[in-house]
């Protein structure tokens, strides 16, 4: 028996129009976002929309960097993703086999068929371990570990807690990642945990990272990298991981540089989702689906789009980035059901809070044009940009309320829209 296709169970105008369909892969930050903007903008007749999903868990992911240092729990972090969309949005519980853009068709495991108008793709990325010789050998999720996924930063929480001194690494892999400041914020609040404990001078913590700084922007570079070294952190640049081994307590580079640990927290490779390499001219070598930076389309195809992390735009992969990517899609959206030309521009506007320890925080907003300046976000009288604060500290911890209450529903914030704010920002370049 062929493939069963779902389109038959489209609704109707009553001049008998077939209502257009959204299909939306993905029921993360950029999905879910998305999914709910449209709805709220669009009366039902108007389009159909359906998010698509492997599973019914939501996971605010800001958060897993607090669970190894007991300040989360993963089971706090967790919901329902049918539960964060608006009503009039179905929900499809699926895995997704490939797309096939020439037939405006997506594939789902099993051998059913759902076909679309407009397709967005939100599908995230992606840890990919297994790239790395050795990182999933021995002492995987012990002695090494990762704090980007739930099952990890619960193995990491052990680790710690057993932790009596020694090196403790930092290491990410490679670029791009999800939240490029996380292992930054590792370093930071692993220099408190140990404090608090009282065995700060037994660790010897080390940063290592790809890039030639602490950051990819000079002037969020040089502020972070001074963080480093007043909390004593040695920052080791240019390390391209090559294999990792966990039984021997070492890493080594591709230039052959050697880094000892006691205990590692990895940022593994990251890679767009599966289905995305199996979808001809879809994404790039990474599975990262190509797009206009600006308007989010796809350049497989018209009717295609794609925001957060599956996007392989030249900024962050942030949630914040998802968030401002969603209101300029769904205007793109809009304007393509109509048949015209998308013309919203997203000029990719990142905001990151980076907790830094002791109850503080540091705040930078920048966007492709313009890199993380001093100043106050999101107006003069705002929080302080690129430099530390109880009050950043504040901030990043109200987000998570407005993540579930916000964020995700869909719903603007005041005062902060997607295009970057320059009021309050000192841009001249400080000397």
């Amino acid at each position: 028996m062929g493939p069963r296709t779902l389109s038959k169970v489209r609704g109707r105008s009553d001049s008998g129009v077939m209502t257009p369909r959204i299909v939306i892969l993905g029921g993360g930050t950029g999905g879910t976002a998305t999914a709910n903007r449209l709805r709220r903008r669009l009366a039902p007749g108007d389009a159909e929309i359906v998010v698509v999903d492997a599973d019914d868990r939501h996971v605010y992911q800001p958060g897993l960097l607090l669970v190894p240092f007991g300040l989360a729990t993963p089971a706090s972090l967790v919901r329902s993703r049918r539960d964060q969309l608006a009503p009039g949005v179905e929900f499809r519980e699926s895995e997704v086999d490939r797309v096939d853009a020439a037939r405006s068709t997506v594939l789902l495991a099993g051998g059913d068929e759902l076909d679309y108008d407009l397709l967005v793709v939100a599908t995230g990325a992606t840890l990919a371990p297994e790239e790395t010789d050795g990182l999933c050998g021995p002492g995987w999720m012990d002695s090494v570990g990762t704090f980007y996924s739930l099952e990890g930063a619960s193995a990491l929480a052990g680790a710690l807690a057993r932790f009596e001194g020694g090196r403790l690494v930092v290491n990410v892999v490679d670029m791009p990642i999800k939240c490029p400041v996380a292992p930054l914020e590792f370093c930071f609040l692993a220099d408190w945990f140990f404090e608090q404990r009282g065995i700060r001078e037994g660790v010897h913590i080390t940063y290592a990272t790809p890039l030639d700084g602490a950051f990819t922007k000079p002037l969020a570079a040089r502020a972070l990298a001074g963080l480093l070294e007043d909390k004593g952190i040695e920052l080791v640049t240019e390390f391209n991981t090559g294999e990792v081994h966990g039984d021997e307590g070492r890493m080594v580079a591709f230039d052959g540089r050697e880094l000892a640990f006691d205990l590692a927290a990895v940022v593994p490779l990251h890679a767009g989702a599966a289905f995305v390499g199996r979808s001809e001219g879809l994404g790039d070598d990474f599975g990262f689906v190509t797009v206009d930076p600006h308007t989010l389309r796809s350049t497989v195809s018209p009717k295609v789009f794609a925001l957060g992390d599956a996007a392989d735009v030249p900024t962050s992969k942030a949630g914040s980035v998802a968030h401002f990517e969603a209101e300029v899609l769904v205007e793109n959206l809009c304007l393509a059901l109509r048949g015209a030309a998308p013309s919203a521009s997203f000029d990719g506007h990142t905001n990151c809070f980076i907790e830094t320890g002791h109850h503080k925080a540091l705040l930078i907003d920048f966007n492709y044009d313009t890199e993380p300046r001093p100043g106050r976000f999101p107006a003069r009288l705002g929080l302080p940009l690129l430099k530390e604060s109880r009050l950043n500290h504040l901030g990043k911890q109200l987000f998570e309320l407005a993540y579930w209450h916000a964020l995700l529903p869909g719903h603007d914030l005041p005062g902060i829209s997607s295009p970057m704010p320059t009021r309050g920002k000192r841009m001249a370049t400080p000397s």
